[in-house]
């Protein structure tokens, strides 16, 4: 039950961070700012750590999520986690390296922080030109 209930927290997490981004926001006259800069950087930072998190219960829970080719001896959490939170990263930033591959629900955990990571730096520049011709 406490696993479910994590699940859902953080993809509610997840959809409100991306949601800020359709949200009228005034943007305080300047094109390029701080508190613009880390607006983005917030919400980069929410959607790769909730995606790591969903990677590493969905991987502690018994299902095969990720395949690195490395299994560790001791510690297994945080090689969990550091292999969860490096993988959403590249993944949310980029297409992959090609060292760690998603497999079983996993790939569409991966294809759909994909899709969001594509998406947020164009609904920031649309939402930015939309409240600055508004004004």
């Amino acid at each position: 039950m406490v696993f479910y209930t994590s699940l859902i927290l953080i993809i509610i997490c997840i959809a409100s961070s991306v949601r800020l981004l359709f949200t009228p926001y005034k943007i305080k006259g300047k094109r390029v700012s701080l508190e613009n800069f880390f607006f983005l950087a917030s919400i980069y930072a929410t959607v790769m750590i909730s995606f790591g998190l969903m990677y590493i219960m969905l991987e502690l829970h018994g299902y095969a999520v990720l395949d690195d080719g490395y299994i560790p001896s001791e510690n297994i959490f945080l090689a969990r986690l550091e292999t969860g939170l490096y993988f959403s990263a590249i993944t949310l930033f980029s297409v992959g390296y090609g060292d760690i591959a998603p497999i079983g629900i996993g790939r569409i955990i991966a294809v759909s922080e994909a899709l969001i990571g594509y998406t947020i730096p164009a609904a920031f520049v649309a939402r930015t030109v939309w409240d600055m011709e508004k004004s």
